[in-house]
């Protein structure tokens, strides 16, 4: 009778410890979302390469992570607040940040940045490059927007006063965008991107 539960025990231990390594791998391809709540103070964002960012306004800052695992470069936050996230991977990563005192959001490359819900802020300073997208629904008295390159922007919702800048191959949508005072000017051709 012990012979045959150590057989068995033995057969256990060696199915589990000859899988294991199998799971392993398997699950490092997985999707995965990892929570950062540890995180504050999140000032500025900086995103590049192959990402697509959700952000919201909220009471606490906190960063959500969907993608494969390792297929990301994020940084917490440095001494002046800036978040930088990148993915240079074929499959786009999704960032979903809260943060409760932004101020900042420079887009490069393919990245792309989306507001969820109506993000709620006094005063933004948006900039994209390259051919960084952004579609933000925006309650705020203040808001600069700069497209540089082939960027793309579709702003809506209540803003008091917006500066809008622009190369002329970029492309801004305000449609749906109220505001006070809406300042459009093209950025020019020997000026710099800013």
């Amino acid at each position: 009778m012990k012979i045959a539960n150590l057989t068995t025990a033995i057969m256990v231990a060696a199915i589990f410890g000859i899988s294991q390594p199998t799971f392993a791998a398997a699950r490092s391809t997985e999707k995965t979302a990892a929570t950062v709540t540890s995180v504050n103070r999140i000032s500025k964002i900086e995103i590049r390469g192959n990402v697509q960012l959700y952000i919201s306004d909220g009471t606490a800052d906190q960063v959500k992570v969907y993608g494969k695992t390792g297929a990301v470069t994020a940084s917490a936050p440095d001494q002046n607040g800036v978040l930088r996230v990148s993915s240079f991977q074929e499959q786009k990563l999704v960032v979903w940040v809260t943060a409760s005192e932004l101020r900042s959001i420079a887009v490069y490359d393919n990245a792309e940045v989306r507001s969820f819900g109506a993000l709620s802020v006094i005063d933004l300073d948006v900039k994209l490059y390259d051919n960084a997208s952004a579609q933000l629904n925006m309650e705020a008295y203040q808001a600069n927007i700069t497209l540089n390159d082939n960027a793309k922007a579709t702003i809506s919702g209540n803003i008091s006063e917006v500066a809008l800048r622009y190369d002329r191959s970029s492309f801004a949508d305000t449609a749906n965008l109220t505001s006070m005072h809406l300042c459009k000017t093209e950025n020019s051709e020997g000026m710099a991107n800013l």
